[in-house]
């Protein structure tokens, strides 16, 4: 039965879920506080990333987290404030970072990871490829014994999951990149993980959508919901009140700030990254890889390169710290030390928010607060890698039709249902 979808956020996220929806004969309407040409969803490393099966709270996050936190330049930072939504975060998430929970939910992470996989190369199949996917895989490069050992473990973990990573040499390394210069010990090189220019992807999709019908209310901001104690009714916005049958909530690193309007808590925080983008390289990456001793992803894109990296949690308005960019900077050069690149000047640093939830796991499913209410959010530093396979389970949740993968480790109020 066709009905009346409304979707609060625009980012990926918001975008497959519009697009699986409107496949699927529902009426979309998707409400965007901005215009779609920026956000995380367009600066990000491009990943579509199989590989990344290990949830956020792991093991050794919180020790590595302490000794770098304090640190502005650090790959993890937190900024030191009082924030009583920020301690109970902490404390949930050095209460998932264990290898029992990693247990149970590496299974979850890698299903919707493997299903997002296929679903994303499908949406290139249907749209056209006008964002650069190229399915050749990623590299895991290191540069220390330490680093060396655990990739290693990784890639043996990952053959039991499916995966068919390769170990290979410093001179293997080289071998695929003809055109730069390479300073690692040696990689692991996950072929089934892909990459492309995400806000092409974002353009591509939404010029889909709106050939589609999905009607876009952009520069549009949520103000408030009209609801009863079953159901939401409407949707009130800066310009105008939208009724729905559906709601889905997919506002990313907002998305505690739009549940508030509803009386929900949702426990999520924002994770500042940082990119910066080289045009028009005369001698560029031919893979994507990811620098594991320093945190840091390089893309190619086309003639671009993408580098960008670093976990800032800093709250939703926090100014860009320069040194956090260089440090990016640095590791690039640590890793290819003749990429003759000159770092930028201020304006030139992208940053974006990524939402993270307490355990590393997305939220997606319905909320028993209401019986037509959808979140789809906390996807962490893999929104782009699980953009398809969310909004696949998003237009099955609305449908209330089964959905193609066991979600209940996605639940919503997996935390408690909290409630103002």
């Amino acid at each position: 039965m066709s009905r009346q979808v409304t979707i609060i956020g625009g980012g990926v996220i918001g975008l497959c879920s519009a697009y699986y929806l409107n496949r699927q004969g529902h009426s979309v309407t998707v409400i965007e506080k901005g215009d779609i040409t920026d956000g995380t969803s367009f600066g990000n490393a491009g990943y579509i990333s199989p590989s990344h099966f290990i949830p956020l709270a792991s093991p050794g996050t919180v020790s590595k987290g302490l000794k770098w936190m304090l640190s502005s330049s650090s790959p993890f930072y937190i900024k030191p404030r009082w924030d009583w939504d920020l301690v109970k975060w902490l404390i949930c998430f050095r209460k998932n970072a264990n290898e029992r929970t990693v247990k149970h939910n590496a299974p979850h992470l890698n299903n919707i990871l493997r299903l997002s996989r296929e679903l994303t190369s499908q949406i290139k199949n249907d749209i056209g490829n006008s964002f650069h996917m190229e399915e050749k895989g990623c590299l895991m490069m290191f540069q220390t014994e330490g680093t060396e050992k655990h990739e290693k473990e990784l890639a043996r973990e990952a053959i039991q999951f499916g995966l068919e990573p390769r170990v290979i040499t410093g001179k293997e390394v080289q071998d695929l990149e003809p055109e730069v210069e390479v300073n690692v010990r040696g990689a692991v090189l996950y072929p089934t993980d892909c990459h492309l220019h995400p806000g092409e992807f974002m353009q591509a999709l939404k010029e889909y959508l709106v050939r589609a019908g999905v009607n876009f209310q952009l520069h549009t901001a949520v103000t408030g919901f009209e609801k009863n104690s079953a159901k939401v009714l409407a949707v009130i916005t800066d310009k105008g009140k939208f009724k729905t049958d559906e709601l889905v909530i997919a506002a990313g690193s907002w998305l505690p700030v739009v549940a508030r309007w509803l009386d929900l808590r949702i426990l999520l925080q924002a994770g500042k990254g940082y990119s910066i983008t080289y045009p028009n390289m005369k001698k560029n990456l031919h893979y994507p890889a990811i620098l594991v001793d320093d945190r840091v992803a390089m893309t190619p894109m086309g003639d671009n390169l993408r580098m960008g990296g670093t976990m800032e949690i800093s709250g939703l308005n926090s100014p860009i710290i320069i040194k956090r960019a260089e440090a990016i900077f640095r590791a690039a050069s640590k890793y290819y030390p003749h990429l003759d690149l000159k770092f930028p000047a201020p304006e030139k640093i992208w940053s974006g928010l990524r939402p993270l939830t307490p355990d590393g796991l997305p939220y997606i499913g319905r909320h028993s607060a209401f019986s037509n209410l959808t979140i789809a959010g906390g996807h962490a530093m893999l929104g782009l890698s699980l953009a398809a396979g969310t909004g696949k389970l998003v237009e099955e949740i609305v449908g209330r039709n089964g959905t193609s993968i066991e979600i209940s480790a996605f639940a919503v109020e997996r935390f408690g249902r909290q409630q103002h």
